[in-house]
This record gives structure tokens, C-alpha cells and sequence, in this order.
């Protein structure tokens, strides 16, 4: 099987130990994942701001440089749904559908294609788990409460087989952060009491590390952890996974 990493912008900017954590984890399950060095940008940002004509040519490179790959993994589900669902705008050769349908969530990735659903190790800490609305409703890697009331999905089954964790149970567990991409400079106010309250829920049920698998989300609500000086760590749950996995 041949894999490429995807490292989004903003984690290759702010966040490059996300990309190392998701590259080492991948190999410790056996994947030699390969790190093309003329990816850029998957488009998102631009889209997001109403200007996806001029995302073409961002969306043209990505194909060219990924669809010679049976598989496109990135820590990222916000990225991983663009691609999928907003590479549409394409003409729809076989390159084009091929890297659409390649594209895969480092969890979705690990449960989906690997079919690994516990791992072994340990992490004795009481970790609140922060759905992405593109994971969860995009990628559907979780269940959705307006759906079911059972609260069960991908990441949240891996971190449970880890040895004395113990997962936070939040008043409203699949609730927006309010991050949004450009959302949080065009409507920063409205951004940032939402980012507000998912970390009061947080705060309120005794969390102490705070994870994820879409680094964006959690540096929204990192942010806010830290201009409040909460005594709570924000962690890609590529890094508590790979810390664990010997």
C-alpha cells in the first residue's frame, strides 16, 4: 500500500509536531508513509471565503501531486471533507475521483483502512474529546446527538482502550467551537463565545488534557485555554496516540 502524508498549512506553520506524531504513529502501525515536498495548501481557506474559482488551480495541484498514491492521510478532517466533497469543482477525470476517494482522516485511516479499533499503552489522565463538525457530520467518524443519544465513534473508542484514561462527559458533547476557518476573523465575536463555552464544558466536568483529530478546532479552543490561563492541556490525539504506542 503506498500512503502519503497530507500536513495542512496551519499545522506545517504552527503546529509541525502534529505532522511528525501523525508520521511516527503511521509507521509504528506499520505504514511507511511517503511526505511528497511539493504539497502545498489543500484550498480550503479560500473557499471558505467565497473565492473557490481562485482555489482551482490549488485543487489541480493537489491531484497532481497525490493521485499516484492509494491513499491520502492527514490529521485533519476539515481538509480530508474539502477534498473530498469540494473537489467537485474539478472535471472529474480518474486522477481527480481516484485522490478524492484516497483522502482519509488519520482516525478514519486507522479504523477504517487498518481496522484497528484498541491499541496498547497507557494515558492516566481525564481527557475531554472535541468533535469536529467536519469529522463527525462530514465524515460521520462519530455519532451525531440530534441522531442518537449514544455517544460512540472512532477516536473516542481508541482512546477508551488505552490503560486509565478516563473520558470527559460533557453537557453537550458535539457542540460547534465556533473555529469555522475564516468564520473566526469575519465573525470573531460570535466565534469566540462559542469557542468560550465548549471550554466551560470542559472546565465545568473536570477535564484535564483536551483532544482531537482536527488540529484547527483545537487551536481555536487552545487559544482561548490560554488567554484564561485554564489548567488544561490541548493535545492532537496523534500525539497521545503515538506517546502511548511503543
Amino acid at each position: 500500500m503506498k500512503v502519503a502524508l497530507f500536513v495542512p498549512c496551519y499545522i506545517d506553520q504552527f503546529y509541525p509536531q502534529v505532522g511528525i506524531a501523525t508520521l511516527q504513529l503511521l509507521e509504528k502501525l506499520g505504514v511507511q508513509a511517503h511526505f511528497p515536498a511539493q504539497q502545498t495548501c489543500c484550498g480550503q481557506p479560500l473557499a471558505n471565503s467565497g473565492c473557490e474559482r481562485d482555489a482551482l488551480p490549488i485543487y489541480k495541484h493537489f491531484v497532481e501531486t497525490f493521485s499516484d498514491y492509494d491513499y491520502v492521510v492527514a490529521p485533519s478532517g476539515s481538509c480530508v471533507y474539502h477534498v473530498r466533497k469540494h473537489f467537485d469543482k474539478l472535471d472529474q477525470t480518474a486522477d481527480v475521483q481516484h485522490v478524492r476517494s484516497a483522502a482519509y482522516d488519520l482516525i478514519d485511516f486507522i479504523s477504517t483502512v487498518l481496522k484497528v479499533d484498541a491499541l496498547p499503552g497507557a494515558f492516566p489522565h481525564k481527557v475531554g474529546l472535541h468533535l469536529s463538525c467536519h469529522g463527525q457530520r462530514g465524515l460521520h467518524q462519530a455519532n451525531e446527538s440530534e441522531m442518537t443519544p449514544v455517544r460512540d465513534g472512532q477516536l473516542s473508542r481508541l482512546l477508551r482502550s488505552l490503560d486509565g484514561i478516563e473520558l470527559t462527559q460533557l453537557n453537550r458533547n458535539d457542540e460547534c467551537c465556533g473555529f469555522g476557518g475564516t468564520f473566526c476573523v469575519s465573525e470573531a465575536g460570535i466565534s469566540a463565545r462559542m469557542g468560550q463555552d465548549r471550554v466551560a464544558d470542559h472546565v465545568r466536568n473536570g477535564t484535564q488534557v483536551l483532544t482531537g483529530s482536527d488540529m484547527s478546532c483545537l487551536m481555536h479552543l487552545e487559544g482561548i485555554v490560554r488567554r484564561a490561563k485554564l489548567p488544561i492541556k490541548v493535545m492532537h490525539a496523534a500525539e497521545i496516540l503515538n506517546g502511548v504506542v511503543a
